[in-house]
């Protein structure tokens, strides 16, 4: 699919308010763009579209984003929640009502549906604490960073990680947003990124996640292989140990990041998981594709990557690289159409485009 065609479409499609294709977008402000089109695999299973067509609130703490969703008429009344300022402990309270269930210590979307979280202004930060996504659908989180998030040491939050899904989750979509941490577990830290207990149809997209032990897996152990169909594309994984991701189970479709520093090990596809790795730069890393850790396997499906000064552990029992002469060991289709960009560009690209505070710009497909 050439750019030009790619575009059209996204613009058809977004009149539809169903997202099956990503274009060129420049500059639009967060307001506008919070309806925003889902890319990969949010954009399947009926689509997320977040609070589109839902009233559109102001926070700047988290016992107001908690206020805002317990006023809401029901569980699933649309809502857009613009965040600006700093949000941490001291100003995320425990709000009830009958649409919500939240928490002190953490953003609590719990049996919830159809919510957008948006930073606008001068940028939001969610300071040493989670957003917490559990039995929940059709949510949208855009233009954030969440930084420092801890399970253990003071203050903790949502187990460790930055964004956690767990229990029956369906449909998120989280854009342009800033990940990191300030080291692995043994300083209080666990993921980035983690998806568990049936969660499926999910996309992060144009994101960084940085300086983190775990950048975040799909399946909380080997027995749990209930998760599945997320998508990957234009993220950039820098100062990363391992899971990036760890797959058990499901399929996942990693195309256009940047990996770079990937200390231990990259993408770890464990237990039967399909893994559609596309056009993707690796540098400066360590085993950034195979089996790790474990004696159950999974596969890959690989095309157009680059490796550039990546070292490889040699196989054993529990470690099966996929290099140094990488080749697929699957073959993995996906059900949406998506435009790559030229592998070499994605350094450029994702450098451009990537993370919180960057307009909401995307790849016009050039360096």
């Amino acid at each position: 699919m050439t750019r030009s065609v790619a575009w059209r479409l996204s613009a058809v499609v977004a009149a539809l308010a169903v997202a099956t294709s990503t274009g060129v977008v420049v500059g639009v402000s967060p307001a506008s763009a919070a309806a925003g089109v889902a890319t990969g695999y949010a954009a399947a299973n009926g689509g997320t579209t977040g609070g589109q067509g839902g009233v559109t609130v102001r926070a700047n703490t988290g016992t107001k984003i908690h206020e805002a969703l317990c006023r809401r008429a029901s569980t699933s009344t649309p809502i857009i929640i613009e965040v600006e300022g700093t949000i941490n402990h001291a100003n995320t309270a425990k709000v009830s009502g009958d649409s919500c269930e939240t928490a002190a210590g953490v953003i609590e979307l719990k049996r919830i549906s159809n919510v957008t979280i948006i930073g606008v202004g001068s940028g939001a930060v969610f300071d040493q604490l989670g957003i917490h996504i559990r039995e929940s659908r059709n949510i949208v989180i855009r233009n954030v960073t969440i930084r420092n998030v801890k399970k253990s040491g003071s203050p903790t939050s949502n187990g460790g990680d930055a964004i956690g899904m767990e229990k029956n989750v369906r449909n998120v979509w989280v854009d342009h947003v800033n990940l990191l941490a300030s080291g692995g577990e043994s300083e209080g830290y666990d993921g980035l990124f983690d998806m568990k207990d049936n969660t499926q149809y999910v996309t992060l997209s144009y994101s960084t996640l940085r300086n983190s032990g775990r950048g975040g897996l799909i399946g909380s152990s080997e027995s749990d292989l209930s998760n599945g169909f997320v998508t990957y594309h234009h993220n950039l994984y820098e100062n990363i140990d391992s899971r990036a991701p760890l797959l058990r189970g499901g399929t996942a479709h990693m195309y256009n990041n940047h990996y770079v520093s990937l200390n231990e090990s990259g993408i770890n596809s464990r237990a039967g998981a399909k893994a559609k790795v596309d056009n993707n730069y690796f540098k400066n890393s360590k085993d950034v594709l195979g089996t790790f850790y474990t004696d159950a396997v999974g596969y890959w499906h690989v095309s157009g990557n680059i490796f550039d000064n990546v070292t490889w552990s040699s196989p054993g029992s529990e470690t099966r690289p996929a290099g140094p002469d990488v080749k697929s060991t699957t073959t993995v289709s996906v059900p949406y159409s998506y435009a790559l960009d030229q592998t070499s560009c994605v350094p450029t690209i994702v450098s451009r485009t990537a993370g919180a505070n960057k307009g909401l710009l995307e790849s016009n497909g050039s360096c």
